[in-house]
């Protein structure tokens, strides 16, 4: 996106997307990092490990400074009901658990595990109890991928676990393997496919099972013949029908999971809604292939394929890294910085997070490293002209520029109204507009306001149902001070007569002796 430093508008040209709105045609500019194969990052000296690698709450540190931890070991677990548990990427020390620059926008700190790594990459025991994924009962298989750490690795990182346990409440048909990479630059999943079918497809068996599932389609873009070749030597060796390969247009953002669905299965989902909510579940091939090593080999969530490209690096590829590895470790092994390197983007250029330092760790949704040349001068912003071009190329067939007016006003109900919340972010609307408008930095930060005005709410509501409990509490505490002080009365009085009615029977009693 030009507003990241690379200017696509000359290549962009609108497209209809099958059964689907708008949509771009984006230049690939993969061709280098794929002409070679995933090249594994050497051990580094110090892994960074931050305890939120998820949507959901941060795990919990179970590991304490000093300790010696192995590769495989978990060294945070879960802590709430969305979450997922993080586990050491290689075998060392524990020197520090402390804030570092993570890949945010800007890298902002956060917590993180800092290893101090030994070298000898000694792993933990492999459990005893693995079997075939066959021998689990889908409920057990679902509890098993839990424990794994695995989050979506097409970048939503929602805890895989969890995901699929949602989804096994509703009445499911399909199982979507998403190999659909199109954005520009980024190509770690392309790869996977080609180098890593068999993995790919078994993790596919696997999910099948744990979720009762007949079909799965195994999507993948045109422009990936090598990829396509792969998967389906894979399904021909493998010779399960239940597994279909579907090949579908390069178009951004067509790898988004509601145009997915519905290029697939021609089924549309509700706004505000879900994939299950019309039958299907779509995972990324690279979570298949973390669930199938996971449930297969015992090994957890602790690499990944990771894209280092850019006119900034000087020989690009894709590597495999360990999760905690420093963007400038992924740097060095792709020859380092060229002289006119000067932004660093984690991510691709439409949807990517810019980040001001390398000392960022690869996380689990780290797809892409992009480091761009000097930017080109952008134009400055001018108003709108009411061309309409954003809307012709909306995939969630949105009006942009009535969102852009709102959002300038902070009209929130309106923002509401036009589908604010619908928005995917992903820039192409952007590209198209001739008056260099940001309209995506403009929703995102509309979509932070509101999300600001509702936690406030939120927290309004929270305090107004304390002061309420506790008015309450005090009420009923008055009432029960009351009552005990009106049982005291009583209680006196009672004795009180008691006591007079005692004399006066004992004087009764004298007089008669008296008689």
């Amino acid at each position: 996106m030009h507003t990241l430093g690379v200017d696509l508008s000359t290549s962009a040209a609108t497209y209809d997307l099958g059964n689907l709105h708008g949509g771009l045609v984006l230049p690939a500019e993969k061709n280098v990092s794929t002409s070679i194969e995933i090249q594994s990052v050497p051990i580094p000296d110090q892994l960074v490990l931050p305890i939120q690698q998820h949507v959901g709450e941060p795990a919990q540190p179970i590991v304490s400074v000093g300790e010696h931890i192995l590769k495989g070991q978990l060294i945070a677990d879960t802590s709430g009901s969305l979450s997922a548990p993080i586990h050491a990427s290689s075998s060392g020390k524990v020197v520090a658990i402390e804030p570092w620059p993570v890949s945010r926008r800007l890298g902002e700190n956060a917590p993180c595990i800092i290893i101090e790594c030994d070298g000898e990459d000694r792993a933990i025991e492999p459990p005893d109890d693995i079997v075939s994924f066959n021998a689990y009962e889908p409920a057990s298989l679902l509890q098993r991928i839990l424990q794994g750490g695995i989050v979506g690795l097409g970048g939503a990182v929602f805890p895989t676990g969890q995901k699929l346990m949602q989804a096994s409440t509703m009445p499911l048909e399909y199982l979507i393997l998403n190999g659909v990479e199109c954005e520009p630059y980024i190509s770690c999943d392309d790869l996977l496919m080609r180098e890593q079918a068999a993995e790919v497809l078994g993790g596919a068996q696997i999910l099948m099972h744990a979720l009762n599932l007949a079909t799965c389609y195994v999507v993948i873009e045109s422009d990936k013949p090598e990829a396509i070749t792969a998967i389906g030597e894979a399904m021909a060796e493998l010779g399960d029908d239940r597994i279909i390969l579907k090949q579908i247009p390069t178009i951004y953002p067509s790898g988004g999971e509601d145009q997915l669905v519905q290029l697939v299965t021609n089924r549309e989902v509700p706004s505000g809604g879900l994939p299950t909510d019309v039958g299907c579940v779509v995972q990324n091939v690279g979570t298949s292939v973390a669930i199938y090593r996971w449930i297969c080999d015992g090994e957890p969530l602790i690499s990944r394929v990771t894209t280092v490209t850019g006119p900034g690096v000087r020989s690009p590829m894709n590597v495999m890294a360990r999760v905690g590895t420093t963007i400038s470790e992924v740097v060095a092994l792709a020859g380092g910085y060229n002289e006119d390197a000067s932004q660093l983007i984690i991510g691709g250029p439409m949807c990517g997070k810019s980040v001001t330092t390398d000392r960022v760790p690869v996380v689990k949704a780290t797809n892409c490293v992009l480091v761009l040349a000097e930017p080109p001068m952008q134009s400055r912003s001018q108003p709108c002209i009411r061309c309409g071009e954003c809307a012709r190329v909306c995939p969630i067939q949105l009006l942009p520029q009535q969102l852009y007016w709102y959002a300038c006003a902070d009209n929130e109900s309106k923002l509401r109204w036009y589908g604010l919340t619908d928005c995917i972010e992903c820039g192409c609307c952007d590209l198209v507009c001739p008056s260099n408008i940001p309209l995506t930095a403009e929703f995102r930060n509309a979509k932070a306001r509101i999300q600001e005005l509702a936690d406030e709410k939120a927290r309004a509501e929270r305090a107004r149902r304390r002061f309420e409990s506790r008015n309450e509490r005090l009420e009923q505490d008055k009432i029960r001070r009351e009552q005990e002080l009106q049982q005291q009365k009583d209680v006196a009085l009672k004795a009180g007569s008691s006591a007079i009615d005692e004399i006066l029977m004992r004087r009764k009693d004298d007089d008669e002796g008296n008689d």
